[in-house]
């Protein structure tokens, strides 16, 4: 059985929602003298916020790390105690069932990794040995508004072995009815935000991309991410934004 498939057998969850400026946190620079680095923009910045066509987005995985018990963690600023690059996530959901009209009142869980590749609420185990098991960083739950917009003010998730940097996002309709279970793909390349955030080891990414799995590789986005991509803009030093347009048969 392909891991692919394995995962897809996991089980899946959801989470969290409100919102506040978007942070820039350990950093050792400060705004006077920000390196050449920190100051480049992102060229490769993925699609539009729009999918181009009124189909369902793609279906994947929630597991191995969903969210337990998402209900309890209804907050937009999902940064909690982890350091990284600012990073602000803005999803549009839209339904396929009214031409692609903004789906206001559904309900979106989101959860990612930290700098680490680390998940909270998990650990101690073969799959992650660092042991996060009583904590919920990097979860939250929000519900869509008249423009079908969620968003949420994290911290740029890093990577881990045999995944591509990606966000999980579950949607529900108001009743609470589970539309889809989705992850959303980001922009590769020299100039992307993953290269240029996974180069910043003054905001703790220490890994750079050796080792690193891309969406070509990747065992969830190999089969192609066309309406899974999603649009990166900003800087190491300014942060980065992320837009994304979910569609479900709402």
């Amino acid at each position: 059985m392909e891991r692919k498939d394995f995962l897809r057998g996991l089980g899946l969850a959801g989470l969290g929602a409100l919102t506040i400026p978007v942070i820039k946190a350990c950093s050792n620079d400060d705004s006077s003298d920000s390196s050449a680095a920190d100051s480049t923009q992102a060229t490769d910045t993925g699609g539009d916020s729009s999918t181009g066509t009124c189909s369902v987005t793609a279906s994947e995985t929630a597991g191995p790390f969903p969210t337990k018990t998402p209900t309890s963690l209804v907050t937009s600023n999902i940064v909690s105690d982890r350091t990284g690059v600012a990073f602000s996530i803005n999803i549009y959901v839209k339904n396929t069932k009214a031409s692609c009209a903004a789906l206001e009142g559904a309900i979106v869980d989101i959860w990612h990794c930290d700098k680490d590749g680390y998940y909270s609420e998990y650990g101690g185990t073969s799959m992650q040995s660092a042991d996060f098991t009583s904590v919920h960083f990097l979860r939250g739950r929000q519900t869509t508004d008249a423009n079908g917009l969620v968003h949420f003010t994290s911290i740029f998730p890093g990577w881990y072995s045999g995944r591509a940097t990606h966000i999980h996002v579950h949607v529900y309709n108001a009743s609470g009815t589970s539309l889809l279970v989705t992850q959303i793909a980001f922009p590769e390349g020299s100039g992307s935000a993953v290269a240029l955030v996974n180069a910043s080891s003054a905001n703790g990414y220490t890994k750079g991309l050796s080792g690193y799995t891309y969406n070509a590789s990747d065992n969830v986005f190999s089969d192609g991410v066309a309406n899974e991509m999603s649009a990166v803009t900003g800087s190491v030093a300014d942060g980065f934004v992320l837009t994304h347009t979910i569609n479900v048969a709402g």
